[in-house]
């Protein structure tokens, strides 16, 4: 078991050592190179996840999100979350925290990505979608996800891994255990394994870029 654990270990620290390196020195920018450069990295981090057909497209729509959280933070939008909305096994919006940006404390990046996967299918329901966020969503997000009626759920880091950082601990307290967590309408997946490790990873690689909520 201990020799278990430390192969784990070793595999954590170098996809923590492939993310870190990969975003060195990326600026923020519009051009089509940088973004290459942002999906190569998170790409790169995940390699040798081994998973099943069902979890390999999960795996896939997660790294955007998370490729989002890097792009929001290089680019001074907000905090270092991301969200993806898929409609029909595509990616019908990808989002990131808005919230310096608009100058609007509820630009979260899953309600950014409600909002415009909205204005998208034109409709307020989202029932044939399901959306894949970079960290366990906070109260609000959460809301807003059961209220446009989502299908499923599924987040990368756990709530603790943004308040390690400074973030509100209520995001983890608010609503585990609650009963309006549990009779949600949705089914709600956490990444585990690598793809959690490359998650969390993102708060520690963004946390001296971005100060915001920080104590």
């Amino acid at each position: 078991m201990e020799e278990a654990n430390s192969v784990q270990d070793r595999e954590n620290k170098f996809l923590r050592k492939v993310v870190d390196e990969a975003y060195k020195g990326v600026e923020c920018g519009e051009g089509e190179d940088r973004d290459k450069f942002l999906r190569k990295a998170v790409e790169d981090a995940y390699k040798g996840v081994e998973c099943g057909d069902g979890e390999d497209r999960d795996n896939k729509f997660l790294r955007k999100a998370v490729e989002e959280a890097y792009k929001g933070v290089e680019c001074g939008d907000g905090g270092p979350f991301g969200a993806v909305v898929v409609h029909n096994d595509e990616v019908l919006v990808s989002c990131h925290n808005m919230v310096l940006r608009n100058t609007d404390p509820t630009a979260h990046a899953e309600v950014t990505a409600i909002r415009e996967a909205c204005k998208q299918l034109k409709q307020i329901e989202l029932a044939d979608c399901e959306i894949y966020a970079s960290c366990e969503p906070c109260p609000m997000c959460f809301g807003a996800i059961h209220l446009s009626r989502i299908k499923r759920l599924v987040y990368g880091a756990k709530a603790e891994a943004a308040i390690a950082i400074g973030f509100d601990d209520f995001i983890s307290d608010a609503l585990r255990g609650t009963g309006f967590y549990q009779k949600a309408h949705l089914e709600i997946k956490r990444a585990d394994g690598n793809e959690a490790v490359i998650a969390e990873q993102v708060f520690e690689e963004t946390k001296a870029k971005f100060q915001m909520y920080r104590t």
